[in-house]
């Protein structure tokens, strides 16, 4: 036995979407129903006009055999009887197509070529009912036509008569009808579609506009607001859907003056704290450089004030780029840079013992702006010096037509899982318990210069301990090498400052 294998899958199309649903449902019941009306006409109007048929066909039958064959004919016909009534012209100017007669012989007669062919073919049954005396009746076809036949015996014993009527005009009108039905049922189904899709959207275009206005919410327009007129339910909905979107904006607008205020108090603390903190720089510098002139007591104290005020000097930088970050004050300045030569640049200022790799064509010439990119570079070293505790810490950089990354990685203890999602949040501190000497913002100002480059900045865990973090920055095409170059084999006065330490 051979098994039986799949040749296609068939896969239930379903309508996505509660439009669709809707149109479906409605054009689904209009089609039930087409069916339904359809079939119950077809089928009355089929049966009606069959049984009118029968009904006449059968009138006449007992016409014919029990009032004409009586008055002509004596009461044990023969055949030369039948031939000499003309009994059978008057049965074909009654409209019937041909007539058999059986006299019991075994040799009916039949009045014409119709008549011969339906002879060979009357069923038993219509001959059992003419013989009960009642009037038999089959409906069959004829050289591809419909015909009626019917069955009756003439009393009280007589020869049995079969007439054969034109069943094709009833047929016919029973055909039309169905194709017209048929047709009204699609252009019905058609017009069901149509309308359905007109209803379809007049029910939802409160849901699609309420999405409209969501779309605009979520893209900064707050005032976005429906239309609640009316009493019914949408209206309803409508108006707590206002409602929500009012206290929405409410709360939004007191957020963002919270935010300016807080803003504005960060710059402004910044503001007033630079002209104390330089004189205590400048104060600091004058102890910092008679520090081993003084006792060992009152050294000790002086290192540590040098030490906070360089802390303090480096926190008030700080909250003063974030406040100029904040004001949206910051904007890149690209220039053509040697972006190989600028990163060793920047570690040997920052880490010289890191490693560095580069996977791009020398010289690699791109346009970025190279301030911001020192500053992310050096955060993220100055961060990988103070966590990995001298262990190894690697950079990789590669670089596209598009896109320049640039990957610093190290072997520090990392952060947990928890952790890793506020790295780039102001003032937060991996291990506050540890004393790094950091404010918490240097990977969050590292952040925000990616993002005024249009870069992302991401940190993700290392196998084997350790983090790795990933500075992405689209940058122009390559420059022609025959360009000038852009750093110089001698240090940039910008690049050595105040070194930084981030915290994680």
């Amino acid at each position: 036995m051979t098994a039986l294998r799949p040749v296609g899958t068939i896969r239930r199309v379903v309508p996505r979407g509660v439009r669709g649903r809707i149109a479906l449902t409605v054009v689904g019941l209009v089609a039930l129903t087409a069916v339904v009306l359809g079939a119950g006409s077809y089928w009355y109007v089929a049966t009606s006009l069959r049984g009118q048929q029968l009904q006449a066909a059968a009138e006449l039958t007992r016409y014919n055999v029990a009032v004409l064959a009586v008055e002509r004919l004596p009461a044990s016909p023969m055949r030369a009887d039948l031939a000499a009534s003309r009994l059978l012209d008057g049965f074909a100017a009654r409209g019937i197509l041909g007539t058999i007669v059986d006299f019991g012989d075994g040799d009916p007669f039949a009045s014409n070529l119709t008549a011969a062919a339906m002879a060979s073919r009357l069923s038993p049954d219509l001959r059992a009912a003419a013989g009960r005396g009642d009037v038999g009746w089959a409906r069959t076809s004829l050289a591809g036509q419909p015909v009626l036949v019917t069955a009756a015996r003439r009393p009280p014993a007589g020869p049995t008569f079969y007439f054969v009527f034109d069943a094709a005009p009833v047929e016919d009108a029973i055909q039309r009808l169905g194709t017209a039905l048929l047709t009204g049922g699609v252009l019905l189904v058609a017009l069901a579609v149509l309308a359905a899709g007109f209803v379809a959207r007049g029910l939802l275009r409160p849901v699609t506009d309420a999405a409209a206005a969501a779309e605009r919410i979520a893209g900064g327009d707050l005032s976005a607001r429906l239309d609640d007129a009316g009493d019914h339910e949408l209206a309803r909905w409508a108006m707590s859907f206002n409602r929500m979107a009012a206290s929405l904006e409410r709360h939004v607008s007191e957020l963002r003056d919270a935010r300016s205020r807080e803003e504005r108090f960060v710059a402004d603390v910044s503001h007033e704290l630079r002209t104390p903190l330089t004189a205590l720089v400048a104060e600091a510098s004058i102890l910092h450089a008679h520090l081993d002139a003084l006792p060992e007591a009152p050294r000790r104290a002086g290192e540590l004030l040098v030490s906070d005020v360089a802390r303090l000097r480096g926190l008030v930088e700080d909250l003063m780029e974030l406040s100029r970050f904040d004001a949206g004050a910051e904007h890149a300045e690209v220039v053509a840079v040697d972006v190989a030569a600028f990163v060793r640049a920047v570690v040997d200022a920052r880490l010289p013992a890191a490693h560095v790799s580069v996977e791009a064509p020398a010289p690699t010439r791109v346009r970025i702006d190279p301030r911001r990119l020192e500053r992310v570079l050096a955060n993220l070293l100055d961060n990988a010096r103070v966590h990995a505790d001298g262990r190894e810490v690697g950079v990789e950089v590669r670089a596209s037509d598009d896109q320049l990354e640039v990957d610093v990685c190290d072997r520090g203890p990392g952060v947990t899982d928890a952790e890793l999602p506020r790295l780039f949040e102001r003032f937060h501190k991996g291990d506050p318990s540890r004393h790094a000497g950091g404010s918490g913002l240097g990977l969050a100002i590292a952040a925000e210069h990616a993002r005024v480059m249009g870069g992302t900045l991401r940190a993700e865990r290392r196998e084997g301990g350790g983090m790795r973090f990933v500075l992405r920055v689209p940058v122009t095409r390559s420059l022609p090498g025959g360009d000038g170059a852009v750093t110089d084999a001698v240090q940039p006065a910008w690049l050595s400052g105040t070194r930084r330490e981030a915290d994680r």
